[in-house]
């Protein structure tokens, strides 16, 4: 029997990723959703037998009839970053009021929810507000959800974290670590991720929820060394003060209207905090990939090592 499967944010990290994974499968038929002109056009060309439909969620439309019939969904669309609160409530709050209300008048029977770890955080800033709020509206609504609250990822089509750092590497003669770089990060393989999400498809856990992070603690800059060797990156590592490291991203975000990466989000980075590691490969009965060979199939990929998507 085949299940009819929707994924929202389906042209970003997760989306990209999942899809790679799921679209072999005979027993699944995907519905991906996007609003991403250009990703969607990566997309396109990675997964061209995959339905897309690009479609702004904060904006009600005809996207919603495709959640007829639909067994699953998999709420996956959220902001990342940006300067404003504006684009954070548009993607993370008024989309996911209309995909809970589609959800709702198509009657689909299950959800996974991609959460976040930040409602765990200290942190406080625009993604974590409306990533909490996000979660609270999913378990308000009363739909049937597993709620996964991932820690920060990277791997394939990552355009932000450590995929950009990567480029960032190959460009630039230094690279800057904020302070000593001795804060604890615990970076998730989104490949272990996707296979998380899949096997909350094919099991479903709804009303249960689980904090996924990376299993291994790693010092900032212990990580930055590891991705420059597994990128072969260029630059030299340098310590910078965290004060003038502050005031030359900020003055980035005055000069670029959309940076890869923020003052909020720099003030999260140094947040001396670790999150619990449950056993999620007994619970969901997957593998888990080391840090160092999740580094290595990431940026030595002989074709997704090379797909960049767009901020």
């Amino acid at each position: 029997m085949t299940q009819k499967i929707i994924i929202t944010g389906a042209a970003g990290l997760v989306g990209q990723n999942l899809v790679t994974r799921l679209k072999g499968r005979e027993d699944i038929e995907l519905v991906c959703i996007d609003k991403h002109t250009e990703n969607c056009a990566i997309f396109r060309q990675l997964h061209p037998s995959v339905t897309l439909i690009e479609a702004d969620l904060a904006q009600l439309g005809s996207w919603s009839d495709a959640f007829a019939g639909a067994d699953c969904v998999v709420i996956n669309h959220a902001q990342i970053g940006a300067l404003t609160e504006a684009p954070f409530r548009a993607n993370n709050i008024d989309a996911t009021t209309h995909v809970l209300d589609a959800i709702k008048n198509h009657g689909t029977p299950y959800a996974v929810h991609i959460s976040s770890s930040v409602v765990n955080s200290m942190a406080d800033d625009f993604y974590t507000r409306s990533k909490t709020e996000q979660e609270q509206m999913v378990r308000d609504s009363e739909i049937n959800a597993v709620v996964l609250r991932p820690t920060l990822m990277y791997g394939w089509f990552d355009r932000k974290h450590l995929g950009w750092l990567s480029r960032f590497m190959q460009t630039s003669p230094v690279f800057p670590i904020p302070g000593n770089g001795k804060y604890i990060r615990q970076p998730l393989y989104v490949g272990d991720f996707c296979a998380i999400i899949e096997a909350c498809i094919d099991n479903p856990r709804p009303g249960e929820t689980f904090n996924i992070s990376g299993r291994e603690r790693i010092h900032y800059d212990n990580l930055i060394r590891m991705l420059k060797s597994a990128s072969d990156g260029r630059a030299r590592i340098i310590y910078v003060p965290y004060r003038l490291f502050w005031i030359l991203i900020k003055t980035y975000g005055v000069i670029f209207k959309d940076p890869p990466f923020t003052t909020t989000q720099l003030e999260a980075l140094v947040i001396p905090e670790e999150f619990d590691i449950i056993d999620w490969p007994a619970i969901f009965n997957v593998d888990a990939t080391s840090t160092q060979d999740a580094l290595t199939q990431t940026f030595q990929h002989p074709e997704y090592s090379k797909v960049v998507l767009q901020f």
